[in-house]
């Protein structure tokens, strides 16, 4: 075979097996057998290897697997990828319905009463983008954060259901220009159970759930592995294309059917929302029959149009929501209250159970929450109880079958003295907590753990066990000690060679410069996570006038409320937290910020609010580009609002800056102002 009949063989053979890919994994109508897949398959696999540089970008045999990551790669998805809001009740459906119609009435002439809604079922998995450029498959994203998530590529290339190269039978203009597709990355029940078998066989841990083993698989660093699995996909909504307009839900779901992804089939038209309650009626009922976890009906407003009228608040669309299944209830017996202390010294009781199993995972242990609502339901030891997966995933005791109490079962109560350490426990609102601060063995590794961690000071090596070794050797009393750690302390642990000692001690050493934010996330201030260490970080710019700054001062920040600002104070007041900062600076930790730029600020002056859908740039892009250019931006319209930025869908913050007389201006003006146009 010479090199043109070799090309023309790899391109027939890579179409082929698209087309059975399609069939076996979106249509479930295989046309050929296993073994006459797998010869194609392998005369494609020495074709290529023979002529590499004729290898297709979508060939078939990068599902296979390629070289093992280091690590996954930030990537911006290119439209938000929104959450759902979740209701748990009929009247909360019901209410919804009563919303979109009251918000689509307004627009006389436009709407006759009607509205149909597609019901779907709403999969537990891991919620994925896909990218195409000209029908080629480009690029896979996790969620992340709804505006950035991680490059998972390689890995989704070995999910056979989704598809590299897109159909011809689906709309011309999908494979045009760029398409992103959501959808769901799942691990099917039956494959759940087998991977958890041979994990266990292999005295590896399981999985607790279909949706965890998915998440796992997919983030797997060796794509082999990720190969290795059987994942399937499902897709439920175009995000962008540049040449196609669905008018529809429905058509948007029978196009993605078209290019070659697996749709789920369990779809329904419904004229009224009674008929969208009755498909989420009958889904429950066969819930445990289906072949993938689901755990709700998605209920959307079907045109797409009217969808666009709606628009979206800022983290869910006005029109869908999830209509969720009640979580899984089991009885078992409360043999016994323990109670664990976290890093901020809060003590929480915890139900030590008699083994259940509960949605297919083996619980043992549930929170109790707190004093009051242990006392509320009135749990005691030796009591027989309800538990359920709050959302499926956390343990906790719905309540107690108080007909089932045995005469011997005891009431119990938080100690008035840490079981850690002795300390004082004190009573703040509802919640006891251990006084003695980082003197507390289970509040200074918790706050280790913490400050150590990847999105904090990030350094490698020091995870739970070695920060255990450290803390029962007494080398390191509070946060500022990690900097005094030497390479004969760490020769002395368990598990460190020479290379891995020089890799911690290089890594403490890199973790001295800090951003800010992630320097005041690490210090495991209470209330402050990482979005609010980003606001701080941005308004003060440096440590030194954010350690003397007021409660007033604080809660004048946008997004910092009286909580937060207490909280702030609080820990900057305390001396033992000043000492141990001091340490910290002394040791040679050097937070720095990255200022704005400066220069011309369009905007000075202006406190802006955004409203509706954008189309140019996600909500946080836009406020960020407001305050680079010198405005404020606040989350509601009031009399302080100098500008309204209105983009689609648009609610009642238009109308409110139309009644104070509030200038309003679309989009595209709003970047003319600042340059960007």
């Amino acid at each position: 075979m010479n090199r043109a009949e070799a090309k023309k063989r790899i391109e027939a053979l890579a179409a082929e097996i698209h087309e059975h890919d399609h069939r076996y994994y979106a249509l479930d109508r295989p046309s050929i057998s296993d073994a006459e897949y797998d010869r194609r398959f392998r005369e494609l696999q020495a074709l290529e290897e023979e002529y590499p540089d004729l290898r297709p970008p979508a060939s078939p045999t990068l599902r296979v697997g390629g070289a093992m990551r280091t690590a996954f790669k930030k990537a911006p998805h290119l439209r938000p990828m929104l959450s759902l809001d979740s209701l748990m009740s009929e009247d909360g459906v019901r209410e919804f319905d009563a919303r979109v119609r009251k918000a689509l009435g307004r627009d006389e002439g436009l709407f006759a009463g009607q509205v149909d809604y597609v019901a779907e079922p709403k999969f537990d998995g891991l919620s994925i983008e896909l990218v195409y450029e000209d029908g080629v498959f480009l690029r896979g994203t996790t969620r992340g954060d709804g505006e950035v998530g991680e490059d998972v590529t390689e890995n989704l290339r070995t999910i056979r259901a989704v598809p590299l190269r897109l159909s011809p039978e689906g709309p011309a203009g999908g494979r045009e220009g760029t398409l992103a597709v959501r959808g769901e990355a799942l691990m099917p029940i039956a494959e759940f159970q087998a991977l958890n078998t041979r994990l266990i066989q292999a005295n590896e841990e399981p999985f607790a759930s279909a949706r965890n083993s998915a998440a796992g698989t997919v983030r797997q660093l060796d794509p082999a592995i990720t190969a290795s699995r059987r994942l399937d996909f499902f897709a439920y909504e175009v995000m962008r294309a540049d040449r196609f307009e669905p008018r529809t839900q429905r058509e948007m779901l029978e196009a993605l059917r078209a290019w070659g992804f697996h749709v789920e089939q369990e779809i329904r038209l419904c004229e009224s929302i009674d008929e969208a309650l009755a498909f989420h009626a009958a889904l429950l009922e066969r819930r445990d029959q289906l072949a993938y976890e689901v755990d709700g009906a998605v209920v959307k407003v079907d045109r797409t149009d009217w969808q666009g009228r709606l628009g979206v608040r800022s983290r869910s669309p006005r029109w869908a929501v999830a209509y969720k299944f009640p979580p899984r209830i089991e009885v078992t017996k409360l043999l016994d209250i323990v109670v664990q202390v976290g890093r901020t010294g809060k003590l929480t009781p915890v139900a030590v159970l008699q083994p259940v199993d509960v949605a297919g995972v083996t619980v043992s242990r549930a929170t109790l929450h707190n004093q009051d609502e242990l006392d509320r339901k009135d749990v005691r030891i030796g009591d027989t109880v309800r538990i359920r997966r709050a959302g499926d995933v956390i343990p906790e005791v719905v309540e107690v079958i108080t007909e089932r109490r045995s005469r011997g079962a005891k009431a119990f109560t938080l100690p008035s003295e840490c079981p850690v350490c002795g300390g004082e426990v004190v009573r703040e609102g509802a919640y006891h907590r251990c006084s003695n601060g980082l003197a507390c063995p289970a509040q200074l590794g918790g706050r280790i753990v913490h400050f150590v961690s990847r999105g904090a000071m990030d350094i490698t090596g020091l995870g739970d066990k070695t920060v255990k070794q450290l803390q029962e050797k007494g080398l390191v009393k509070n946060l500022a000690d990690i900097y005094a750690i030497t390479p004969i302390d760490l020769a002395g642990l368990e598990g460190f060679a020479e290379k891995s000692i020089e890799n911690l001690i290089n890594a403490i050493e890199t973790s001295k410069k800090p951003r800010l934010h992630r320097f005041l996330f690490a210090l495991g201030i209470e209330h402050v996570g990482e979005t609010v260490a980003r606001l701080l970080a941005d308004h003060y710019g440096a440590l030194e006038p954010l350690t003397t700054a007021s409660e007033e001062e604080l809660q004048e920040i946008r997004g910092i409320g009286p909580e937060v600002a207490a909280s702030v104070r609080a820990f900057f007041s305390s001396s033992r937290n000043r000492k141990v900062l001091d340490r910290l600076l002394k040791a040679g930790i050097r937070p720095t910020h990255e200022k704005k730029a400066k220069g011309a600020q369009p905007l000075a002056g202006e406190i802006v609010v955004f409203t509706g859908s954008l189309e140019a740039m996600s909500r946080p892009e836009a406020q960020h580009k407001a305050e680079a250019a010198g405005a404020r931006t606040a989350a509601g319209v009031s009399r302080k609002v100098t500008l309204v930025v209105a983009g689609p869908g648009a609610g009642t913050k238009l109308e409110e800056a139309r009644k104070l007389g509030i200038p309003v201006i679309a989009e595209h003006e709003f970047l003319k102002r600042i340059g960007e146009a």
